[in-house]
């Protein structure tokens, strides 16, 4: 079997952990990824929605956990890889000691206004019931893992107009160009005073 046809093996049978451990690191633009694949009838819809919908669960509490268990030696040590200062914990932490259940649920269904890691954290830190904390999660993951498959399955409709030699081309632009404007939109409104 030459590498080709191994690699193409190896993709087929691990397409759905593939999906979770995307979702794990990298949420937002690999459930829109799996909406694509979902379209395109690589992937059937609800194993794609069980893997994606696990490893954002999972990514959550991971990041409830690393905030229960020291979040500020974290902010200060390995925080500016991950955009979780501790001038941004600070914000965060003042807002979410009076109103941290709407703040978790905002945060779930709009990327976190661009503190959805520290927002996690925070939770954590602040010691939220980790029930209620994985209730919302849980719910708000439901409806955004959804939606953002359908944005991928809709934007099939538009990478199946293309030429068939560039139908990869753009998917792949078209992800990326995505992923950027996610990105910009979490920095700026990390920037904005809430």
């Amino acid at each position: 079997m030459d590498i080709v046809q191994y690699a193409v093996s190896f993709l087929e049978s691990s397409k759905y952990f593939l999906l979770f451990a995307g979702c794990f690191t990298e949420g937002s633009v690999v459930m829109m990824t799996g909406g694509l694949l979902w379209h395109s009838g690589v992937m059937e819809f609800w194993p794609a929605y069980g893997a994606l919908l696990l490893g954002d669960v999972l990514s959550d509490t991971m990041w409830y956990v690393i905030g229960y268990s020291g979040a500020r030696r974290f902010a200060e040590r390995w925080g500016r890889y991950v955009n979780v200062t501790p001038a941004i914990i600070e914000k965060a932490e003042s807002k979410f000691n009076r109103h941290h259940t709407s703040i978790l649920i905002i945060s779930k269904l709009t990327m976190g206004f661009g503190f959805a890691i520290a927002t996690l954290i925070t939770a954590g830190m602040l010691k939220v019931p980790f029930a209620r904390y994985f209730t919302i999660n849980f719910l708000g993951g439901l409806i955004w893992i959804y939606g953002l498959m359908l944005i991928g399955y809709y934007f099939g409709d538009i990478v199946f107009l293309v030429p068939k030699e560039l139908q990869i081309a753009v998917a792949v632009a078209g992800i990326i160009a995505f992923f950027y404007f996610l990105k910009f939109i979490s920095a700026h409104l990390a920037k904005k005073e809430w």
